[in-house]
């Protein structure tokens, strides 16, 4: 057996102050470096993913031309380059082993949609390390968390959400976020279990 961790969108355009920022999102950057200090050594893989969109035109869509409706269309949020995109400051990046980037000029909220600088999938870097687990955390519990626990149980993974390590842009969709992640089979559990 072979876990990966996946750390999603913990950015500072995400969390307090951020253009998208949501409440707890600095907490959720703590939790996991002291997760990834007492448990980096549990995962043959540690997967961080940024949304990296287009600085030129509303990337497929995803920028809104007038009001958002926070649904498909947002304010503009994490342009590649800029400090808004960069991790949040209090998230320990030394134990990553690859960072992946999603967006560029496009839609993207599952961490399966992004690639490596190099050009590898998430789906090929877990098949070459034979990963058959993954841990889920970051950001937002109920768009980008959610995308990509579903894409990780539905590329044949066992999926764990650890829910002390994720926030979410309103309680009730993050409530049903994680009640959808558990119907489809993940665990939800605290990162000390």
């Amino acid at each position: 057996m072979s876990r990966a961790l996946f750390i999603v969108d913990v950015q500072n355009d995400f969390t307090e102050g951020g253009a998208l920022g949501v409440a707890g999102g600095d907490a959720v950057a703590e939790g996991i470096s002291r997760h990834l200090a007492a448990h980096a050594g549990d995962y043959a893989l540690i997967i961080a993913s940024r949304d990296w969109h287009d600085a030129d035109g509303d990337n497929g869509g995803h920028f809104a031309a007038g009001e958002p409706d926070f649904v498909d269309t947002w304010p503009v949020h994490c342009v590649a380059g800029t400090t808004g995109a960069d991790y949040d400051p209090a998230l320990a990046t030394d134990a990553v082993t690859h960072h992946v980037k999603k967006g560029q000029g496009k839609p993207a909220y599952s961490l399966f949609e992004g690639t490596t600088d190099d050009g590898r999938t998430v789906g090929d870097l877990l098949a070459e390390h034979g990963v058959t687990d993954v841990d889920v955390v970051g950001i937002a519990t109920d768009y980008c968390v959610r995308a990509s626990a579903v894409d990780a149980i539905e590329h044949g993974r066992h999926v764990r959400v650890l829910t002390d390590l994720v926030a979410g842009v309103a309680p009730e969709s993050s409530e049903r976020a994680l009640a959808e992640l558990a119907h489809a089979g993940a665990v939800l559990a605290a990162s000390g279990a």
